[in-house]
């Protein structure tokens, strides 16, 4: 199983980002799919999945500012944040599982990506 991010840096406070997860084939059609972040010093954080039929579920932390979102074609996962603030200055990884149900409990995820930082600046 293999999860590859990209799209994290550096950004103003109130700006976007969109992270990118990029799935081996057998995981991206079989897995719940999902976002965790660690921020310095906090634990983990389960922010964003989407199950292998498509339902999104969020944390009420990014909820109403984030979108996860799937490319077919390419196997890849994203997660759209609109308007970030500070508190959402954290590593961001990809996650994967093939097992149920699927949600925000990070507890729930068996293969991960490397991670991707995210660092906004108020």
């Amino acid at each position: 199983v293999q999860l590859v991010e990209s799209g994290g840096g550096s950004v103003q406070s109130g700006r976007t980002l969109r992270l990118s997860c990029a799935a081996s084939v057998y995981t991206y059609g079989n897995h719940c799919m999902g976002w965790v972040r660690q921020a310095p010093g906090k634990e983990l954080e389960g922010i964003a999945t989407m199950n292998v039929y498509g339902t999104k579920t969020y944390a009420d932390s990014v909820k109403h500012r984030s979108t996860i979102s799937k490319d077919n074609a390419n196997n890849t996962i994203y997660l759209q944040m609109n308007s970030l603030k500070p508190e959402d200055t954290a590593m961001y990884y990809c996650a994967a599982d093939p097992g149920y149900p699927c949600g925000t409990n990070y507890r729930i995820f068996r293969y991960w990506g490397q991670g991707t930082q995210v660092t906004v600046s108020s």
